[in-house]
Parts: structure tokens; sequence; C-alpha cells
């Protein structure tokens, strides 16, 4: 708590305060500018990566959610028998407690399902595909084994598939990857607070002459270093806007979600989520505070 008053106090002088410790000091120069695209470009990346962790939670929540409560009946039976055996499973399904409904897919939505890999012409009447059946569960779902054991004594060439096997390990690659966009979050922090550092050494060190005179003439180190934590908060501040607007301007224009539910697509931000970005600056600003007030205040300790 004492360290957030210290910052905003400190955040008031910068922003509104004493502009004529700024002034005491000569241009950066080039570290000033370097400090603006540093902080543009990991904002930039920055709103890419909270967009990549973003999408890929709402693929796990999806995943995990709409597909845990649906299952699917495979039947494969000679063609003499395919009637018999679906009108069997329908009615398996039908009488089973925790099942919400049960619809034969049609033939023009297992062409769909097919199309991505056989191509649009594919000609089912004329190849052996199984029947399938989806199966919509309800809030507290049937017993599976059960289920299991019926189907396979009223229809032997029924196959009840749960999407375990498949779905499970999509969940993990989901939320591996937004695991990994978090990360990458915290990466571009810590390497925007290098970057900043290291241009605020580079500026004291170039202005050491000057800080010794501001010294001789009864500057304290406090009123020097306030010039510099203003100069390159400043300039990060605007450089973390700049970024984050191209950023979101850029995830804007990228594809929607594809119908055919094609992995990351529709990668970006939706609804109030379009908020998150904004918090960008702010934290962008709060970094390279601290990065430059710590930098500064080692800096001046070894200037004499």
């Amino acid at each position: 708590m004492k360290k957030l008053y210290v910052f905003l106090n400190n955040l008031t002088d910068i922003s509104m305060g004493d502009v004529s410790a700024d002034k005491a000091i000569p241009p950066s120069g080039y570290t000033a500018n370097l400090t603006s695209f540093t902080a543009g470009a990991m904002a930039f990346l920055a709103v890419f990566a909270m967009a990549l962790s973003l999408a890929t939670g709402r693929l796990a929540d999806r995943w995990s959610g709409e597909l845990a409560r649906t299952t699917t009946v495979r039947i494969s039976a000679p063609e003499g028998q395919m009637q018999a055996q679906l009108d069997a499973v329908v009615n398996v399904l039908e009488t089973t407690t925790g099942i919400a409904s049960a619809r034969v897919m049609t033939d023009d939505e297992q062409r769909r399902l097919l199309e991505p890999w056989f191509g649009p012409d594919l000609p089912l009447e004329n190849l052996p595909i199984p029947r399938l059946v989806e199966v919509m569960e309800a809030d507290i779902g049937p017993d599976m084994e059960g289920l299991r054991l019926r189907l396979s004594a009223e229809a032997p060439g029924a196959v009840l598939d749960d999407h375990t096997r498949w779905r499970r390990p999509l969940v993990v690659a989901a939320n591996r990857l937004r695991s990994l966009g978090t990360i990458a979050i915290l990466l571009i922090a810590g390497s925007t607070a290098a970057m900043i550092t290291l241009a605020a050494q580079s500026a004291l060190a170039a202005n050491g002459q000057i800080i010794s005179v501001l010294r001789l003439v009864g500057a304290r180190d406090v009123y020097i270093a306030r010039a510099f934590v203003r100069r390159f908060t400043m300039r990060a501040l605007l450089g973390a806007i700049i970024g984050t607007t191209l950023g979101m301007i850029a995830i804007f224009f990228l594809p929607s979600a594809a119908e055919e539910g094609a992995f990351l697509t529709g990668l970006g931000f939706e609804g109030w989520y379009w908020m998150w970005p904004l918090l960008i600056p702010p934290l962008t600003a709060l970094v390279a505070f601290w990065a430059t007030r710590a930098a500064a205040f080692r800096a001046l300790a070894r200037i004499s």
C-alpha cells in the first residue's frame, strides 16, 4: 500500500508537477526515442499475446463445456440391417434417463463433416459410411457404462463415443496456449523494463557533467531523478498508446471465427473484453516509472 501511495504521488509530479526539473536536463536524444519505440513495439505484441490468451481461453471453455454434453453413436452394419439397428439405437436413447435429445444426422451433415478431408464431391451413397446419431445430454448425464451395455444388446453395430479421447488433449492444448499467452505478457513487461532501464542509464551517463553542476548549485538527487523519470515515463506512455492502438486495429481486421470452427479463427476480443488492451498503456507507464526511478538512483549514487 505504501509503494502504491509513493507511485501515485510521484506520478502526479510527473504528469502535473515540477516541469522545471525536466528543463534542467538537456534532451536525451536517441535514448528517449528508443524508449518510445520499445514501448510501442512491446505494447503491440502485448495486444496480440492478450488476444491469444483470451481466445484460447474461450476455446477451452467451449470445448470443455459444449462437447462435455455431446455424445455420438456410430452405427456400422450391413445395408439390410442398418435401418433396424438405427431405429433400435434411437429407441434406446429416447428411453434412457439423462439424455435430453437424440437426432440422426442427415447425409448432408455427414458430408459436411467429411468435406475437409475428402472434398465436396464425396459419394456417400456408394461408400460404406457409418450412420451417426447426435446425442445431447441433460444436466445430469446418463450412466455411460449402462448405456453401452444396452446399445451392444439392442444394436451390435453401435459404438458410443463420448469424445473424451480427443476432447481432453484439445482442452489441455488450449489451456497451455492460454498460459503461454500470459507468460508472453510477463516477458514483454520484463523486456520493456530492461530496455527502459538501459536507455535511462545511458541518458544519465551522458549527462554526468550536468548532473555534477546541478549538485554544486544545490539540486538534490530526487530533483534530478524526477526529470529523468518524468521524461522516460511520458515517452513510454506515448509509445504504448500508439502501439496499443495499432495492435487493436490489427486485431479488429483479423478474420472472424469460421463456421467450421477452425482452430484459432476468431482470434481477438469480444464484447467488453475490448477494454482489456486499454490497461496496457498505464501498466507500461508503471513499469517505466519504477524502472527509470531505480536506474536513476543507482546511477546517481555512482556519479560523483
